[in-house]
């Protein structure tokens, strides 16, 4: 799926190639603690545990539980997954094959 054009700018391509030169984890506390506040990356935070939890399958019931997150956000996450740029679904698949990569 396309990108939403209504979201492209040249702005909004400086904030990724600039996410893009991130480098560490650490690196990354670094820059979102600066640019989000901590509400804002909670939010972010628990939008991708959703999304990895809904993918697995869980129950909605399961992920606020485990989450806390509301049914609204459960379920915009889960449009996104269906419907979506598949964003959610490139980031998990790449964090599931760095997982598998790393030895215990």
């Amino acid at each position: 799926m396309s990108v939403n054009e209504k979201l492209r700018s040249q702005a909004t391509d400086r904030l990724f190639e600039g996410v893009l030169q991130l480098k560490t984890v650490e690196e990354c506390y670094e820059f979102f603690q600066d640019i989000c506040t901590v509400s804002e990356l909670k939010a972010l935070t628990q939008r991708l545990e959703v999304a990895e939890m809904l993918q697995a399958g869980e129950s909605y019931e399961e992920i606020v539980e485990q989450t806390g997150a509301s049914t609204a956000t459960i379920s915009r996450v889960k449009r996104s997954l269906v419907y979506g740029a598949d964003g959610y679904v490139l980031v998990l698949n790449r964090l599931k094959e760095k997982d598998a990569g790393e030895t215990p």
